[in-house]
């Protein structure tokens, strides 16, 4: 089933925006009474029916207003580094996505490589990747701060930092908490300094470690993303001695 995205869907007649009109009409050539479905991002899905074919301005009908499959009762946020090289991490954006996130912020810090983002990018690649994962809430993406504004925004939730050291034993998996919301921080290629991760863990962020491999930039923070949504889709009685 094919999935559009529109912020301001409600049930009744709409019309969709020119590039999303575009798609419909002139690409995948949907005729007058033609279903599909309608994201808002907002965390709704819509049953959506063709009723004029404009290439510009399609008219669609919207109906049987519902919450998405990907409805969580709490919150994912991943602030992370941008890697050198940039498609790097629109793959994690898309990724990201796809898995399930409600916020990925983005900071400079001592070893950062890149300093400057195109966040109008970023968030045309997720919803992309909204539409083709079926996703009913596309993720808040901010653009890029230095880490020492970053850590000292509020976050009501837990806050971890994936850091390598030799010190750090606890592992995101075994101390993050079912259903609790999460800021997890992942560093530059370079990672963060020491005195970077004391600014972190005196703003209240935990150390934590994503296992014993050593990870790319954005592979630790997809790592991160998995880990948070997985733990809490795993029931009790999924495990086994």
């Amino acid at each position: 089933m094919n999935v559009f995205y529109l912020p301001d869907a409600q049930e009744g007649s709409v019309v969709l925006p020119e590039e999303e009109s575009k798609h419909c009409v002139r690409v995948l050539r949907m005729e007058v009474g033609d279903g599909f479905l309608v994201s808002d991002g907002k965390g709704f899905i819509y049953d959506a029916t063709l009723e004029i074919p404009n290439p510009k301005k399609a008219v669609v009908n919207l109906s049987n207003k519902r919450n998405g499959y990907d409805h969580w009762p709490f919150r994912l946020e991943i602030a992370v580094a941008p890697t050198k090289l940039n498609e790097r991490i629109e793959w994690f954006v898309e990724k990201a996505t796809e898995i399930g996130i409600d916020k990925i912020h983005f900071f400079t810090s001592f070893h950062s490589e890149r300093r400057a983002i195109n966040v109008e990018r970023f968030r045309k690649i997720a919803v992309s990747a909204l539409k083709q994962s079926m996703k009913s809430r596309l993720p808040e993406i901010d653009d890029i701060v230095p880490l020492e504004k970053l850590v000292k925004k509020p976050f009501n939730g837990d806050k971890y930092i994936a850091w390598i050291d030799d010190d750090v034993n606890d592992n995101l998996c075994d101390v993050y908490k079912k259903g609790s919301d999460a800021l997890i921080l992942i560093g530059p290629e370079g990672d963060f300094s020491l005195e970077e991760a004391n600014l972190a863990i005196t703003n209240g962020f935990k150390p934590v470690s994503l296992g014993n491999a050593r990870l790319r930039t954005e592979t630790a923070a997809l790592a991160a993303c998995f880990t948070v949504q997985l733990k809490n889709q795993i029931q009790p009685s999924d495990f086994r001695p």
